[in-house]
């Protein structure tokens, strides 16, 4: 029997969700919260969205979806366009190169590689900015983005593991 135009959706918009769950959380990384200098230091919450689908559902995760992810987190942020974009799409390509080595292991060896990599594309986007401003800009954000970053990456694996084993399993 053929499936039905909803079950289709159904799988379609299952399929979708990483992508879906990224883009939400580049527009809230841009929320204004009004807390004074959080958004020099806050969490870099669309790279770790990254990381963990390219590593569990990284068929779900596509490249030009990370490079559209990284677009559009640059023209919100005001970043200038294209260093967000290499940054994800870098960090996407070294975790797909690498998912057989984190699929299954247990998850503080994920976390250590998300140290490893959350460090060197912060370090990258320091880079980046100092090169734009012409102006070795002042590294102490990025450290505390770097230690917030890695600090949240727990809760929010642990919110996409239980999204992945409730709606992601049919797929």
């Amino acid at each position: 029997m053929k499936p039905g135009v909803w079950n289709r959706l159904d799988v379609l918009t299952r399929k979708m969700t990483p992508v879906l769950l990224t883009f939400l959380l580049v527009i809230f990384n841009v929320v204004p919260l009004y807390i004074p200098g959080l958004a020099k230091i806050a969490p870099w919450l669309p790279l770790m969205a990254i990381y963990y689908w390219s590593i569990y559902q990284f068929e779900l995760m596509p490249a030009y979806a990370v490079f559209l992810i990284g677009l559009l987190h640059d023209v919100l942020t005001g970043a200038p366009l294209g260093a967000n974009t290499l940054i994800f799409l870098l960090v996407y390509g070294a975790v797909v190169s690498q998912h057989r080595f984190f699929a299954g292991k247990a998850f503080w060896v994920v976390w250590l590689g998300f140290s490893l990599v959350s460090g060197g594309a912060l370090l990258l986007d320091w880079a980046l900015m100092s090169a734009w401003n012409l102006a070795l800009i002042a590294p102490e954000p990025k450290v505390y983005q770097y230690f917030l970053t890695l600090g949240a990456f727990p809760g929010l694996a642990w919110l996409f593991m239980r999204w992945q084993r409730a709606f992601l399993r049919q797929v």
